[in-house]
């Protein structure tokens, strides 16, 4: 799919901050060094529409992204490598939890995990908390170009086993380096946001 407008459209902390129109919303979850902006820019093919950051938990609000007026992607923030405090953490936990457990526009969940390594404990708790929520979702591992293609079975039966999935079905490599796996992802898009 060619994007053909995409913009920041705000950065909230709370409900009465959400945009208002009805779009339909896709919330990136991870880890804080996992690759969700990244993701985002070799996704909607920007460059520098989403901030990267070489220091993990840089993104501390939920930002919200317009896609050619006709969805959202909105960037949450990542889990387990921000250095703040205590405090910090249990409002973004709050402000997270809120944001999955009441938005009506949220229409679907990309998990972002790192695929060259065994899920975290922080990972596995998020995968259970999601798979809750009755929402749909699908499981993105990112970094794939750093795994050798002869490789890519063996990590994806790691997930499979770590997580305990029926199948690999919901798993989808991605690398932000060589776009390898975009195409899957917007077929998962149109799929579930019934874009045309």
């Amino acid at each position: 799919m060619q994007v053909q407008a995409a913009e920041l459209e705000i950065s909230a902390v709370s409900p009465k901050q959400y945009p208002t129109s009805n779009l339909n919303e896709i919330a990136l979850l991870g880890r804080s060094n996992v690759g969700k902006s990244s993701f985002i820019n070799k996704l909607i093919g920007r460059r520098h529409l989403a901030r990267t950051s070489s220091q993990p938990g840089k993104t501390q609000t939920l930002n919200f992204y317009q896609i050619d007026q006709r969805f959202r992607l909105v960037d949450v923030p990542g889990y387990g490598y921000a250095r703040v405090s205590k405090k910090e953490r249990q409002q973004w936990q709050a402000m997270i939890s809120q944001y999955l457990q009441t938005r009506s526009n949220l229409a679907l969940i990309f998990l972002l995990m790192d695929f060259r390594h065994h899920p975290s404990q922080l990972d596995q708790q998020m995968y259970d908390w999601i798979d809750q929520l009755d929402i749909p979702f699908a499981l993105i591992l990112t970094k794939a170009d750093k795994v050798q293609k002869n490789q890519w079975n063996k990590h994806l039966a790691m997930f499979k086993k770590d997580l305990d999935l029926p199948s690999t079905d919901a798993l989808f490599p991605f690398s932000s380096q060589t776009g390898s796996g975009k195409e899957d992802i917007w077929q998962i898009i149109e799929d579930y946001l019934a874009l045309d």
